[in-house]
């Protein structure tokens, strides 16, 4: 999946409902980055650790009861180790116990389309009806990556350590030491699930997201995910359709004081497009049937529209680089008067 777009490249029973085991951490980790980024948290805050946290099996890090640590700390091991200590403790911090935090966890997947999947836990231990499926960790990565991109100074970390230097840290997602461009994301297993993985890379401004579940071994799933990576990289790319604030037109302004007025792209915009059909994109320029004054800098008069075979790849709106103030008698008068005496000249 292209991170950028959500536009799909391969799959293959990507709608399959099977044990996401760890990956599930994904979704408990965009929670945590979404209070951070709206200020219901910070990095500084310390969490404690319950007797519920420190019983948590699997991959962790020994919380202890009597020792706290900081968001910071715990995003780490949450990232880098997948400790199932930690998530549990971040998630009865956010919200007071694992069962609601659980709810909002259903929550956001509903709101995010992910209509394969039931969360019973927030760190992906085998459960009796907890799945997903490789298109809905798609898109909660995606989520993820797209709107909280300082994730990737904790997913692509190597090596680590916490506790004074006594705790050390090894990411247990390979990729992030042997692809280039890796960006993350997170591993997970068990005897059920077996070996899951979502992994991202960007290259040359395009950013992929590879989903894989349930492979045979460790080694597989690794393997599959670069094959999927180096598929999308070598067929695809992110071609910039417009750059913010950029001219792309000059339009006359009726009743204006100014008479022309530039028309900009309101935003930055690409577009994800296979290699080979880079050169047969087609553009439209359509606009406001009545451009009058007053106009305000911003206003939308018009969208530029990128094709591709007849199917619309991009749009973006065209906006009024500055304010034009409507020709009112006074200044109709002082027009008049500055042309003639221009002529006299």
């Amino acid at each position: 999946m292209s991170k950028q777009h959500g536009k799909v490249l391969y799959e293959k029973n990507s709608h399959e409902k099977l044990r996401p085991a760890s990956v599930t951490k994904v979704m408990t980790i965009l929670l945590i980055m979404e209070a951070l980024d709206s200020g219901k948290i910070a990095l500084t805050d310390t969490v404690s650790c319950s007797e519920n946290a420190t019983a948590m099996g699997g991959s962790q890090i020994w919380l202890d009861t009597r020792e706290s640590l900081t968001v910071d700390e715990m995003l780490k091991a949450i990232c880098v180790v997948s400790a199932n200590d930690c998530t549990v403790a971040m998630a009865e911090f956010l919200a007071g116990s694992e069962d609601v935090f659980v709810g909002l966890m259903n929550d956001k997947a509903k709101a995010l389309g992910m209509n394969d999947t039931t969360f019973k836990n927030c760190h992906g231990i085998d459960e009796e009806g907890h799945m997903s499926s490789a298109y809905d960790i798609s898109l909660m990565s995606k989520e993820l990556l797209q709107n909280h991109p300082n994730i990737k100074k904790y997913t692509t970390i190597w090596m680590d350590s916490l506790r004074d230097g006594k705790s050390s840290l090894v990411n247990t997602n390979k990729l992030v030491r042997n692809y280039k461009g890796c960006t993350g994301l997170k591993t997970g297993s068990t005897s059920l699930a077996l070996y899951n993985l979502s992994a991202s890379a960007t290259k040359d401004d395009l950013s992929l997201i590879s989903v894989v579940l349930k492979g045979g071994t460790s080694n597989i799933r690794f393997n599959d995910a670069k094959k999927l990576l180096d598929y999308g990289f070598t067929n695809f790319k992110f071609e910039k359709s417009g750059t913010k604030d950029a001219v792309v037109k000059t339009v006359e302004v009726n009743k204006a004081v100014e008479k022309e007025l530039n028309l900009v792209y309101e935003k930055d915009s690409g577009i994800l497009v296979q290699k080979s059909n880079s050169a047969n994109i087609e553009q439209e320029v359509v606009l406001s049937e009545n451009i009058s004054a007053p106009i305000q800098k911003g206003e939308i008069l018009g969208t530029v529209h990128f094709y591709l075979d007849g199917e619309i790849l991009d749009s973006i709106n065209l906006v009024a680089e500055k304010d034009v103030d409507k020709l009112s008698v006074s200044s109709m008068y002082s027009y008049i008067a500055e042309a003639w005496l221009n002529l006299l000249r």
